[in-house]
């Protein structure tokens, strides 16, 4: 089973990976270069914890929305 990313973020900008291939997941690292993809930018007004989705099925990303346990 996949679970999300739980992360105390800072206020500000964020990128989330779409692609799969970064080496800093659940965050953008450049290697979508090339793929068509391109990272999701999400914005906090103040620092938060967030569940960040980890098996891209998400239908609110880039916050899990427990899409991981269905089937």
């Amino acid at each position: 089973m996949t679970h999300p990313f739980v992360k105390d973020l800072e206020a500000g900008t964020h990128y989330w990976c779409t692609c799969g291939k970064t080496k800093t997941q659940p965050f953008c690292d450049g290697s979508h270069k090339g793929t068509g993809k391109e990272p999701l930018a999400f914005t906090l007004p103040e620092k938060k914890q967030v569940a960040l989705c980890n098996c891209g099925r998400t239908k609110t990303p880039p916050y899990c929305d427990g899409t991981h346990l269905k089937p």
